[in-house]
């Protein structure tokens, strides 16, 4: 089964969130527990299968620093999903979502597929963001909402899972046939047997 597609997702959110663990553990499947900012952006990639289709995520994961931001607009191009990540452990990331979701509106296409996560929800005595709270918020927003778990493992696969069938759907699905995907993202992407992305985890 020949590579027919390849999907540009985008990680964003605060620095220290679990953007990078996050992928980490989609990509490898492991989790280090050692924190290294991210310097600018970093990518990897994943082959998955969706409705019979091969296909090819390729994630950016990006630095949250400020000193980083003025950067990043670049980076928005051709990009079809996006995973705006907080950290339910501290409230302050969870705040700085409208600022994240401004400089989507601002660079972004306006068909980008975009999910919300909250990482670290194994942390049950840390917690400061309230998972239905921020249910209701993303409810509000128009976008999907799952929690997730760097460490355990929890519900990551299923984000990314989600996500990628939501890309296809958008730019696949519904342009059959003859789709055309900008040159340099030369195939598109999906995700196997996903499933219900309003579960969530813990």
């Amino acid at each position: 089964m020949d590579e027919r597609y390849v999907f540009k997702i985008l990680m964003l959110g605060d620095a220290g969130v679990g953007k990078t663990c996050l992928l980490q553990r989609f990509v490898e499947n492991r989790f280090t527990g050692n924190y290294k900012c991210t310097v600018g952006v970093d990518s990897k990639i994943r082959t998955v299968e969706i409705s019979g289709h091969k296909v090819k995520l390729q994630i950016w994961d990006t630095a949250g620093e400020e000193r980083y931001r003025s950067m990043m607009s670049s980076y928005y191009r051709h990009v079809q999903g996006i995973i705006l990540v907080f950290d339910t452990t501290r409230r302050r990331s969870y705040q700085s979502v409208d600022y994240w979701l401004k400089e989507i509106d601002k660079h972004a296409a306006t068909n980008v597929r975009v999910l919300l996560v909250g990482n670290k929800c194994d942390a049950f005595q840390g917690r400061q963001v309230c998972q239905q709270s921020a249910a209701i918020y993303a409810e509000s927003l128009g976008v999907a909402y799952v929690e997730a778990s760097a460490v355990t493992g929890a519900n990551v696969e299923r984000l990314f899972a989600n996500l990628a069938v939501n890309i296809f759907d958008t730019h696949v699905e519904r342009n059959r046939p003859g789709t055309v995907f900008p040159a340099e993202d030369k195939d598109a992407v999906t995700l196997k047997q996903a499933t219900g992305i309003r579960d969530f985890c813990c």
